[in-house]
């Protein structure tokens, strides 16, 4: 299938793009702690550009340093962050790709903790996620603002930056001002709509006045808010041409603010391209080029948005962090060899969201290289070597692949009769079908690298003993884990999760599933949708906390729509012929009328090769699940690195 459309050359003012691939501004916390651009944003963002992007738009980027967005922010609030900013723009101009960058302030949607100080919005209403009171700007704080915003863009352009971006989407500052559900002022900069927009046209204003009138110049819009009052799609096709009017060259547009109905990264399971109608909609308002966006991960989905005329330009965000050479690939047809996005929402978010691990930086499930794309090429290995590998979980197939790439000869040997380990339970739950595409993803990678695949086949010491490979990494994952010692656990009305979802066994109506990690939540929407009563017993104070991103709200949405009851700080004292005997708050407690009780405890490691393999002349690895229990993310990450190093 040819691109015609995605690949054919498009302008942004009078800066001329190579395609109408545009790469979406995401967080990455990989700036230096003072906002100056470090060695690893620039590999980031020089990867995406040889891997073909016609345009990169840079994360979202500060020009007020009290207005730090993440504990390593980009910034540009002092002429002293420009000599990284060319640095950047030199190493992205050298693929042919052309940058811009995102100037925005979080508002109402940022703590104090990362800030520093007291979140500032136009009114003092408290983010319903954040959950901090703002204070609200003074006509005085409004117009040092909008001099920073202006700027930031001048020194962008000085740095050689090609466009700049004003965030107006997402329920940050200027879409804070914007919006009915975030403004109230009774100011010049409240009220009705022309009130709401004196703040960011005035701001338009002032940056033109910075950069000139040929600088191309986007705006990021709200199609609709996804809140209570908020901006609706009748109001921002209003708002959109008068934005056009007072200076913008292209519209990008988004939708969702934190805490709304519609999701700012729509995780697995919600539709692809689910937001190309309102970029539709905004460019019958304009005439200016429109930027749309919304889980388009395949290239062949944004050619037909394209030929449907529902945009100009179409955003892929976390598709290039999956894969930075998807347009490369895409337009020399090679879409096997795309690296999925899958949606899991674990790294790309989970690692720079309020929900997750705010201080470090973001990652990939299937590509652990962000960040690091310079130091983790895959080259030749010196010495050809052969590698056998025991599992064919994530683990496995990442290591696979990669010892296959730096040219040894590898053997991979699956004691079931398919690809995928425990991706292909992870799979069964409702709408985690997109896990598949990594398995075929590896199913098809490691058949091109010419890797042998035993399915069927055990790795055994005798084989290791006949065969001499000069590597054995094992990477046989886990079996769950059962607390053997508490009273019951051998019952008839006990089973295991993992059987649970592939079939083996079934349940009753009503039940307690214990542990509400991963699997265990996943297991209660799996049962929840099909009818059943559920109850998650959790030791910790509460359940899902090893998930994260916008698929962990997802999910808990779902858990809670089905009516799942939780009992949180709790521990499985014993299981009876009806019920479960659990230990709270220092009391011992039953739940009774229980027809099944489902385990989901964990896992533990399956590695007895290792111990046999120990006198023998191959160098042995244990890895993943089979060394340590984690996710796949951990595993793949673990797994890649190990095998550039063989």
């Amino acid at each position: 299938m040819v691109l015609e459309r995605l690949f054919s050359p498009g302008y942004i003012g009078n800066m001329k793009l190579k395609n109408r691939i545009v790469m979406a501004p995401m967080g990455t916390n990989l700036a230096n702690p003072d906002g100056s651009i470090s060695e690893s944003l620039i590999s980031y963002y020089e990867a995406r550009a040889k891997g073909g992007t016609g345009l990169i738009i840079a994360e979202i980027t500060t020009p007020d340093e009290r207005a730090r967005t993440k504990p390593f922010p980009t910034g540009i609030w002092s002429d002293s962050h420009i000599p990284g900013w060319r640095e950047l723009a030199h190493a992205v101009h050298a693929h042919g790709t052309k940058i811009a960058v995102q100037l925005g302030h979080r508002g109402r949607q940022q703590t104090a903790a990362i800030q520093g100080e007291q979140p500032v919005a136009p009114s003092p209403i408290p983010c319903p996620v954040i959950r901090e009171v703002p204070r609200e700007l003074t006509i005085a704080d409004i117009e040092e603002l909008i001099e920073k915003f202006a700027q930031g863009a001048r020194r962008l352009k000085e740095a050689g930056i090609d466009a700049v971006e004003l965030h107006g989407a997402h329920g940050y500052l200027i879409g804070e001002f914007m919006s009915p559900y975030f403004n109230k002022r009774a100011d010049s900069y409240g009220g009705d709509m022309m009130g709401r927009l004196k703040f960011p046209l005035e701001m338009i204003k002032r940056v033109r006045e910075e950069v000139g009138p040929d600088y191309p110049l986007i705006f990021r819009l709200n199609a609709v808010d996804g809140a209570p009052g908020g901006i609706d799609l009748s109001e921002s096709k209003r708002m959109a041409p008068i934005i056009v009017a007072a200076g913008v060259d292209a519209v990008d547009v988004s939708v969702g603010v934190y805490g709304g109905s519609l999701f700012i990264n729509p995780p697995m399971g919600f539709p692809y391209g689910l937001y190309a109608h309102y970029a539709q909609a905004i460019k019958e308002a304009v005439t200016v080029p429109v930027i749309g966006v919304g889980r388009i991960n395949d290239p062949r989905l944004a050619e037909e948005i394209l030929e449907m005329r529902q945009a100009d330009f179409i955003a892929l965000g976390r598709s290039l962090l999956a894969d930075p050479d998807l347009p490369n690939k895409a337009e020399a047809g090679n879409f096997e060899d795309i690296r999925p996005c899958i949606g899991c929402t674990q790294g790309c978010l989970a690692r720079s969201s309020f929900g997750g691990e705010p201080t470090l930086a973001c990652t990939c499930m299937l590509n652990p290289t962000i960040g690091r794309e310079r130091a983790m090429t895959i080259g030749k290995a010196e010495q050809q070597r052969t590698i056998f590998i025991a599992g064919g979980g994530p683990a496995g197939l990442e290591s696979a692949r990669v010892a296959a790439e730096r040219g040894h000869k590898v053997v991979l040997y699956e004691k079931s009769d398919r690809l995928g380990g425990q991706l292909n339970i992870a799979a069964i739950p409702p709408f985690k079908q997109e896990v598949t595409l990594a398995i075929k993803y590896y199913t098809n990678q490691l058949s091109k690298l010419g890797v042998r695949v035993e399915l069927g086949k055990e790795l055994t010491v005798e084989a290791v003993e006949s065969l001499k490979p000069d590597i054995v990494i094992l990477a046989t994952g886990g079996s769950p884990y059962v607390a053997s010692n508490i009273p019951g656990i051998n019952n008839k009305n006990v089973v295991l999760a993992n059987d649970l979802l592939l079939g083996k066994t079934a349940v009753g109506n009503k039940v307690v599933i214990v542990g509400g990690g991963f699997v265990g939540c996943e297991t209660a929407d799996f049962l929840g949708e099909r009818g059943h009563q559920i109850t998650i017993l959790e030791m910790r104070e509460d359940i899902g906390l090893d998930i994260a991103g916008t698929y962990k709200v997802a999910l808990m949405r779902r858990l809670t729509h089905q009516g799942i009851r939780k009992v949180t700080s709790a521990t499985l004292v014993g299981i009876t012929d009806d019920g479960v005997v659990i230990k709270k708050d220092g009391r011992e407690e039953t739940i009774s009328g229980i027809d099944s009780v489902v385990l989901a405890m964990g896992v533990s490691p399956v590695n007895e090769l290792s111990e046999k393999l120990k006198d023998k002349r191959a160098e042995v690895y244990v890895i993943g699940d089979a060394s340590k229990p984690g996710n796949a993310l951990t595993a793949i990450a673990e797994s890649t690195q190990l095998a550039r190093k063989l």
